[in-house]
């Protein structure tokens, strides 16, 4: 098992890890749009959160030697229904090979974000 931390993404803000490699698979914890330059949330629309969530899941993906080309699965929390098409838009321009995926709502999420993405992928 290895850890993976890269500074392209937001680093954990709890007592866990961008992501492990277990195997030929990597599985990443989950995503928010924080921009990893700032520490500050990108955006207050659901576009421009997902982009940024997106961008930090891949940098963690490639840290771990993977791709969003390489994910089998996503996780995706939405804080809000009503972002569902919003999401779907910016979703399906990163990931044209549809991987599997759970989309479900949620109360609230860390820092009051719109979106957060976790994803397991292959190496």
């Amino acid at each position: 098992m290895k850890v993976i931390q890269t500074d392209a993404a937001p680093a954990a803000i709890g007592p866990y890890s961008q992501g492990i490699v277990s195997g030929n698979l990597v599985f990443t914890s989950g995503q928010i749009p924080l921009d990893p330059k700032t520490g500050e949330v990108a955006g207050d629309h659901i576009a421009g959160q997902a982009e940024q969530a997106i961008a930090n899941l891949k940098a963690v993906l490639e840290a771990a030697g993977s791709s969003l080309n390489k994910v089998i699965k996503t996780s995706c929390f939405l804080a809000d229904m009503n972002h569902f098409a919003g999401f779907n838009e910016v979703y399906a321009k990163h990931f044209p090979g549809k991987p599997a995926r759970s989309t479900i709502a949620v109360r609230q999420l860390p820092l009051s974000v719109l979106v957060e993405i976790e994803a397991i992928a292959e190496l």
